[in-house]
């Protein structure tokens, strides 16, 4: 992974953007030297939204396992409706 200071990707936005969409690298924007923010190609973040998917499915799933449902019919009468 490449570090790049916030001022520096000012200049070089499009040299930093070819790197991450067709060399595959990621880039870290930092500010003071601390990273703050990164750069990734289009199929990193959706690898990364997929697996934040399935832990937030796996999560619901052992949530409803420990916990029970609500019925449908429940939630409408707390709810006030028909």
């Amino acid at each position: 992974m490449v570090q790049v200071g916030i001022a520096e990707i000012r200049d070089n936005l499009a040299e930093a953007l070819n790197k991450v969409a067709y060399a595959g690298e990621r880039v870290i924007l930092a500010r003071r030297g601390k990273g703050v923010a990164a750069l990734v190609s289009m199929e990193d973040l959706e690898l990364l939204e997929k697996m934040e998917d399935e832990a937030d499915l796996k999560a619901a799933k052992k949530a409803r396992k420990e916990k029970g449902s609500v019925p449908l019919a429940a939630i409408k009468a707390r709810l006030g409706m028909k």
